[in-house]
């Protein structure tokens, strides 16, 4: 009795052993590659890649639907957002958007998608449910970021040439303010608690932090990489940690990520990452960032604790947007 109660006993011990050290989630990530016009799809518990999606020209912004049921992507030489079944991994439909769409947000219903058109100064307003073309607004040359204020009302639009972030009112689709930057705004995003506004610019060597009810430049975020001339140090991609303590800055062709305390706005330290580092995304658990390299054709993997590469994974041509399943 004694024998068979031991052996149950560490039969018992390793099995919670294994659960413990097997992972709590596996999540899927979806990432374009510009070059080789696919999309990779990787899993996150064995870090490979599962599947590769053929989609149309030089695919670039990526992001799910709200409900997690597709992923939309925009083909900008194809002039259309196409949309991805995520069970089957098969692209399923097409959105109408302008010339060239590049980046697009959507508000937290998932009803409406705002979608940045570089080659005609136009941000395009969808009706995802309708899957129709609801009208444009006109912004500056050559809009590229885009994202929405949490509270829905305010609408982000960084145009590159004209060097601004475009505050835009969701309900009369209007430009309300306009706030100068440093050259060339790849990317805007804001704190979870709405309070700033985060813009990089990729030829500035900047990240302008923006007081959203004021529309006033409160500070700047500068970067200085040992070795590297400032030149090569081009901010692109942010993320923000949903404390908002901590805020992760792509560098380009820096090949680094920039790990900035939001609180004193300095960058605490720099990582490693492969070549021209463009976007990233956080597992919705907050564990892992991954981040799209462009030049090495791969995505580094980030413990977001450790603030530590652990990993590295060979994807398509030019790696550019990635999106990983709510």
């Amino acid at each position: 009795m004694r024998t068979w109660t031991l052996r149950a006993w560490r039969i018992g011990l390793l099995s919670g052993l294994a659960l413990a050290a097997a992972p709590a989630h596996a999540f899927v990530a979806y990432v374009s590659n510009e070059k080789s016009n696919t999309v990779s799809v990787i899993d996150t518990e064995s870090w490979t890649v599962t599947r590769t999606i053929k989609v149309g020209q030089r695919p670039r912004g990526i992001d799910f639907t709200r409900d997690g049921k597709f992923v939309m992507v925009a083909v900008g030489d194809d002039d259309t957002i196409q949309m991805i079944d995520a069970k089957t991994q098969t692209v399923v439909d097409s959105l109408p958007s302008g010339p060239d769409p590049e980046l697009f947000a959507q508000d937290a219903a998932g009803k409406v998608l705002y979608v940045a058109n570089e080659n005609d100064n136009t941000v395009t307003v969808i009706d995802l449910e309708k899957r129709a073309r609801l009208g444009d607004i006109q912004v500056g040359v050559e809009p590229e970021g885009m994202t929405i204020s949490p509270d829905g009302k305010t609408l982000i639009n960084t145009s590159e040439t004209t060097n601004m972030a475009h505050f835009i009112d969701t309900s009369s689709r209007q430009i309300v303010a306009n706030v100068l930057v440093d050259a060339r705004p790849r990317f805007a995003e804001f704190k979870h608690d709405a309070s700033e506004l985060w813009v990089s610019s990729e030829i500035g060597g900047t990240v302008s932090i923006i007081d959203p009810r004021k529309h006033e430049v409160t500070g700047k975020i500068n970067f200085e990489i040992p070795g590297l001339r400032k030149e090569a140090i081009q901010p692109v991609g942010i993320g923000m940690t949903k404390d908002d303590k901590t805020a992760f800055i792509a560098l380009g062709p820096a090949n680094r990520i920039a790990v900035v305390d939001t609180g004193s706005r300095k960058v605490t330290k720099y990582l490693l990452v492969g070549q021209r580092v463009w976007h990233m995304a956080f597992t919705p658990d907050e564990k892992f960032l991954l981040t799209t390299n462009g030049v090495s054709n791969d995505v580094s993997v980030i413990d977001v604790a450790a603030q530590k590469v652990i990993k590295t994974i060979q994807v398509g041509e030019l790696p550019w947007g990635i999106t990983i399943a709510p």
